[in-house]
């Protein structure tokens, strides 16, 4: 037993001996101290698995001393991660006493003995050492250890400075996991007097609410008497201390935004002691309610969403039609605002919880009826789109939809909770305030109706055709009298539907066609299942087209007297009803003999139009009978022989332009089915039909457009916040946004300037007041002429404005119309894409390459705004996809035999395969292509703002080899013809790009390559013998890209021996090398020498000045740290500028002579060996040199005299510079000439020159020195 109890209880008996076992031990300590948590937890593990495979007493014990110190370190991210390990230590081995580690943690974090500073550490060992333990799950087994815990949370409870209620919550942890048995026995005595103060605290309340409900068997209500004197806690005596302790509760726990424990412990404890309505009325809605405070609020908000599931259907009633209901809609209306917290998503996680739990319908439709009731002067505060309705039973959903439809038609605010806030109240119109009430109610219903159909939720085909229809009625009908045969006459309106909500209906179900258009099949049966496998949707399980069922219906209703419509359909238009439906019979007949999906899509887009119209009937009139005039021909037997005549159209290209009319309009189910009917019609689209669709895009033909598109006014934009699901017109308010403040800012800069009718007007009314008169008259004028002037003036500015408004108001209308029609190009860019997907092989994908490269030249070159951009990256991808294309095409055309344009000769027989498949161009139009291709390049080469670049032209050239041989000419020609010198740069730079490329070769022969590179060289030459001094960055460039090209030619001249003349190329670079040629720049002259050396011209060396350093001039000498260099010695410094008194004679640009050339008498002063002055130049030519007080300033000028003082001053300011100079000087020299980089012949040299000099100082010694 010794044995066992030694890992926990004895101290480290060798600490040296685990610690010499290696680093790897120790690190796992480090890790779990670090702040990432996955760190920490890899270093548990891994010090988990070290102790169990050592097993090693020491090791165990170490571990533990490491651990229970590291309880109360300084990091925050150490304390959880030392806890949690020993937590898994102690589980893992439960041979460690529990005691004996609890007093090792009392002991090391002893509280009492502990220094003032270290009491908050201390603190949190203690409390993570009780936590560590709890989290063992060993805690509980052990009385001892559970009670002496106990005890220690106890005392931490009081340092809340450090822990704040963190013992507190711990306490409750561990009492919830005791048994009630040990609670009896161990807890229960010591827990007394907590128990007891329940009321003085949130935590101690939520100890004995716990305890309640934990051990209902100790905790009886005899006992609860005993200890604060009343048996049950929620009753009327406690009522106002529970409402204190829980608004302490919500202020306390306002960060975390979550309902407090206390609170939703006290609800279950309410509901135990049948005192739940006492709990809600007077402490929640006359207690908490009363204190107007965000976080009480907040707390009664999540109380109610957390009391649905517990609630009982009488508890729900009565909760959801209360003040907390009330209050929390006026929060959910006044929270529109911005930077306003918003409960009402955690609401609705709420009831989305409660329906996803409850399996009771009563209940389930309780809560959706009641937030539904919660209106705002008639509109529910629940929004119309909530998902939570997913979650609804088939049963409960029917009954809600029930009750939405006679909501609809008999309007009861008498059941609903309906409110009005403070602003609503002062604004409001006691007039028509039942009217607005019914108007919104009916407007959020239907929305709800026809979102129900969209939801996830499992339906009946029956509910959705149900909606279905009442959302039709009561778009376009009206009920005269109640009849068996139409059900939704059988609940007359009590109030009467006007216009305006007719339209609010009719927007809405052309939002629900769309959803049921792509409805997926619902149902189980084994038919449903297969259509659902084939991705088909917007049909019933039986097969038949949601559509057409509901045209059907609209029949029924035609044909009946007891009913009538809105808008009462005419005898033509009565026709095309009737004969609609006879082609769309006619076609359902077909759909098993020819193509179902093109028989479907014009089902589809026969009964839209049949249904719009109910809503435009002058409009769709013609639109649907020139549909059914092309249905009828595109069924025909004999569609063929009708295209021949071109008197007349045909159907491909009268069915084009109706698609072209629809994909105008703004329903996006409109602009679907006619994609889809697009699709479907691709097949049998002709040259004359694909051109009605390119005219669209044509950036010349705008003009004809403006007449189809149509500026939305305000009322219609109005009407179009009700079409969340068809209407998808949203995508230019980003754009008007974008560039409504610039359009503001130019108004204001023109408005500024007034035009000169406005000022003669002015001036008129002026002088018609006699205000102009100046110095001809003194008179002021009287009040009325003064007030009949002021009324002229005004009225004159009044017009003024009209006319600056008309004009913005203008030019906003032209900018909304440029959105929409760049909005319209972008759908029937749609229609070309769907073309080059589903017609890939057809020829006419070539009638698409050049429009669309016309669109992107002229978006490129305009200013574009993001719209703009989005349309061009469109338009470059489909031109991308329809360039690929060509491969497929070529490979395609199998009856064109693939021939050679010119024969290749012998010694390229080896690569005649790849000739071959280069060369080859299936049925590509070569010369028309060609002729494209060089209009660009000319394009380019001689306009000032072209949108093309030179990359996209060697993309082509890299790309398509092919193109090389017809467009090499005309690089060629513009070498000299170039608008610009920069466009002639840019010739010639793409000409050598394209000669580098080896394909050019296979497709020219000898000869042909021969006569390219002459007419190249030739053309350089003239380009050349044009440059002037080269003082203009563009000419510069222009001759480094001739002499680029150049050095390619002759390369190629002289590695190939071609036979080439060079007599004027050599003549005219001879004369560019002249002063006023290429002038200084470095980079040109490289390039110049690079090209003569093919020439056998070399680049001369120049002459080195004498004042330079030589190149085996003696290196300075390593100076010693510490000693002052010889030139820098005061007796030293006019040594290297005078030696007997004679001055060194510079020559007129101040360099110093050479010694032959000085007179007699006059030799080069003696310099210092190792030291090569760079700066002697500049002390030749500033610092003037004495000599017998005569100063000498150069060769042939006059003589200053000595004594001038302005002289001397110079002199010496000159001297100190030269100083400064000096120490620059020597660092240069060290760097220029470093010693350890010589050679041996170098050395030998230096030698030489040594003696020289030594022999000519004992020569200067004998000589007498001649005085001048």
């Amino acid at each position: 037993m010794a044995e066992v109890e030694a890992p926990g209880s004895g101290a480290v008996t060798d600490p040296r001996g685990v610690l010499r076992q290696g680093r790897a031990f120790l690190d796992f300590f480090w890790d779990i101290a670090k702040p990432e948590q996955e760190v920490r937890l890899a270093a548990t593990e891994n010090l988990l698995r070290h102790l169990r495979e050592g097993r090693k007493d020491d090791e165990l014990k170490y571990t533990l001393k490491r651990l229970v110190e590291g309880l109360g370190a300084t990091r925050e991210a150490a304390r959880p991660g030392f806890s949690l390990a020993l937590a898994q230590v102690l589980q893992a081995f439960e041979e460690v006493p529990i005691c004996s580690v609890l007093e090792q943690i009392k002991e090391k974090h002893n509280l009492e003995k502990v220094k003032k500073k270290l009491v908050r550490n201390a603190a949190f060992g203690n409390f993570f050492g009780v936590m560590a333990l709890f989290q063992s799950g060993r805690l509980v087994k052990d009385k001892k250890a559970l009670l002496e815990s106990i005890q220690l949370l106890q005392q931490l409870a009081h340092h809340q400075t450090h822990l704040r209620d963190l013992p507190r919550k711990t306490l409750i942890d561990i009492m919830s996991e005791v048994p009630e048995s040990v609670f009896q026995e161990v807890l229960f005595d010591i827990l007394q007097g907590d128990l007891a103060s329940a009321f003085a605290s949130p935590e101690n309340l939520h100890l004995l609410l716990v305890g309640i409900q934990k051990f209902p068997g100790v905790l009886k209500p005899k006992n609860l008497k005993k200890l604060f004197g009343s048996p049950t806690v929620v009753n009327e005596e406690n009522i106002p201390r529970l409402v204190e302790l829980l608004q302490s509760a919500a202020k306390s726990e306002k960060k975390e935004k979550k309902l407090p424990g206390v609170v939703f412990d006290l609800l279950q404890v309410s509901l135990k002691e049948d005192a739940f309505e006492l709990f809600w009325k007077e402490g929640v809605e006359n207690g908490l309610l009363k204190e107007k405070s965000g976080p009480v609020s907040y707390m009664c908000y999540r109380l109610l969403g957390s009391a649905l599931p517990l609630l009982s259907l009488d508890q729900l009633q009565m909760v959801l039609r209360g003040k907390v209901m009330q209050h929390y809609g006026e929060h959910v209306v006044t929270s529109q605002l911005p930077d306003r917290f918003k409960f009402a998503p955690e609401m609705e996680r709420y009831i989305d919880e409660f329906l996803n739990s409850c399996d009771d319908v009563e209940r389930q439709l309780a809560v959706v009826i009641g937030f539904s009731s919660l209106t705002n002067q008639g509109y529910p505060v629940l929004s119309s789109s909530s998902r939570a309705v997913r979650h609804l039973q088939p049963v409960a959903l029917q009954k809600y939809v029930d009750w939405l439809k006679g909501m609809f038609l008999r309007p009861d605010f008498d059941c609903c909770l309906d409110f009005s806030s403070n602003r609503q109240k002062q604004n409001q119109e006691n007039v028509n305030m039942a009217q607005r009430k019914i108007a919104r109610l009916r407007k959020w219903i239907t929305h709800r109706l026809a979102n129900l159909i969209e939801s996830p939720v499992k339906k009946e085909e029956s509910l959705v055709m149900d909606i279905s229809r009442f959302c039709f009625f009561h778009a376009f009908f009206e009920a005269k009298k109640k009849t068996s045969q139409i059900c939704e006459t059988n609940v007359l309106l009590s109030e009467p539907l006007d216009e305006q909500a007719h339209s609010m209906v009719e927007n809405y179900f052309f939002g629900l066609l769309q959803t049921l258009n792509t409805l997926t099949v619902l149902g189980d049966t084994a038919k449903a299942a297969t259509l659902r496998e084939k991705h088909i949707h917007g049909v019933t399980a039986d097969g038949k087209l949601w559509i057409f069922l509901l045209v059907e219906y609209a029949d029924k209703l035609l044909s009946s007297e007891h009913v009538k419509a809105v808008k009462p359909f005419t005898k033509a238009q009565q026709d095309a009803w009737e004969r609609t439906l006879k082609t769309v019979k006619k076609l359902q007949k077909k759909e098993s003999k020819s193509d179902s999906a093109k028989v479907v899509s014009f089902q589809q887009l026969l009964l839209l139009m049949a249904i719009h119209l109910f809503k435009n009937q002058s409009d769709t009139m013609d639109v649907l009978s020139d549909l059914l005039n092309c249905t009828e021909r595109a069924f025909s037997k004999e569609p063929k022989k009708k295209q021949t005549d071109n008197a007349e159209p045909g159907w491909v290209e009268v069915m084009v332009e109706i698609l072209l009319s629809l994909l105008a309009q703004r329903s996006l189910l409109i602009r679907r089915i006619s994609k889809s009917v697009f699709v479907r019609i691709c097949p049998n689209l002709t040259k004359r039909a694909l051109q009605l669709i390119l005219d669209v895009l044509d950036p010349y033909q705008e003009q004809n457009e403006e007449s189809a598109v149509v500026v939305m006014e305000e009322s219609d934009k109005k009407m179009k916040s009700a079409q969340d699901m068809d209407e998808d017109g949203s995508e230019e308010s980003s754009d008007e946004s974008d560039t409504e403040e610039e359009n503001d800012s130019g108004d204001e800069e023109k408005n500024e300037e007034v035009d000169d009718d406005f000022r003669s007007q002015l001036m008129n009314v002026l002088q018609a007041g006699n205000t102009l008169g100046g110095d001809e008259s003194d008179e002021e004028l009287d009040d009325d002429a003064m007030m009949a002037l002021d009324k002229n003036i005004s009225t004159l500015f009044a017009e003024q404005q009209k006319r600056i408004q008309a004009k913005k108001d203008e030019k906003d209308k032209m900018r909304k119309e440029k959105i929409l029609r760049r909005d319209f190009k972008i759908k029937v860019l749609d229609l070309i894409e769907a073309f080059l997907t589903k017609q890939s092989e057809n020829p006419l994908v070539f009638d698409i390459i050049e429009p669309l490269l016309r669109v992107i030249e002229q978006c490129m070159s305009s200013d574009s705004d993001k719209q703009e951009i989005d349309f061009l990256q469109k338009t470059a991808n489909i031109f991308n996809a329809s360039l690929y294309l060509l491969k497929v095409l070529k490979g395609s055309m199998s009856d064109k035999p693939l021939t050679l344009p010119t024969p290749l000769p012998e010694n390229q027989s080896n690569i005649v395969p790849q000739a071959c498949q280069l060369l080859s161009t299936g049925c590509l139009d070569m010369e028309r292509v060609t002729v494209i291709y060089q209009q660009a390049l000319t394009q380019f080469l001689t306009k000032r703002n072209s949108a093309l670049t030179i990359s996209m032209f060697h993309d082509l050239f890299r790309r398509f080899p092919i193109m090389c041989k017809p467009l090499v000419d005309t690089l060629v020609k513009f070498i000299t013809a170039g608008a610009r010198q920069h466009q002639q740069a840019q010739a010639c730079l793409l000409l050598q790009k394209v000669l580098l490329l080896r394909e050019l070769k296979l497709f020219m022969t000898e000869e042909e390559w021969e006569e390219l590179i002459r007419e190249s060289i030739s053309q350089v030459t003239e380009s050349l013998k044009m440059v002037g001094k080269c003082i203009v960055k563009a000419e510069k460039e222009k001759v480094a890209r001739s002499l680029e090209l150049l050095n390619f030619l002759l390369k190629t001249v002289t590695e190939q021996k071609l036979r080439v003349k060079l007599t004027e190329l050599d003549k005219v670079l001879v004369a560019l090398n002249q002063p006023e040629g290429i002038g200084n720049s470095a980079r040109l002259d490289s390039l110049y020498w690079n090209v003569m050396r093919w020439l056998n011209y070399t680049k001369p060396k120049k002459e080195k000045t004498a004042n330079k350093p030589a190149q085996e001039a003696e290196p300075l000498k390593r100076k010693k740290k510490g000693f002052l260099p010889e030139t820098k010695k005061r007796k030293n410094r006019k040594k290297g500028t005078q030696k007997n008194g004679v001055a060194p004679v510079t020559s007129e640009d101040g360099v110093q002579a050479a010694p032959e050339e000085q007179p007699l008498g006059a030799e080069t002063p003696k310099k210092k060996k190792g030291l090569v002055p760079v700066s002697g130049k500049h002390e030749s030519q500033n610092r003037a040199i004495r000599e017998n007080g005569v100063a000498v300033v150069g060769g042939g000028e006059e003589a200053v005299n000595g004594g001038d003082a302005v002289a001397d001053k110079k002199k010496k300011k000159k001297k100190k510079r030269m100083n400064r100079k000096r120490k620059g000087d020597a660092g240069n020299e060290a760097e220029q000439v470093p010693a350890a980089k010589k050679t041996k012949g170098s050395v030998s040299q230096e030698t030489q020159q040594k003696q020289g000099k030594a022999k000519k100082k004992r020569k200067e010694k004998k000589t007498p020195v001649s005085q001048q």
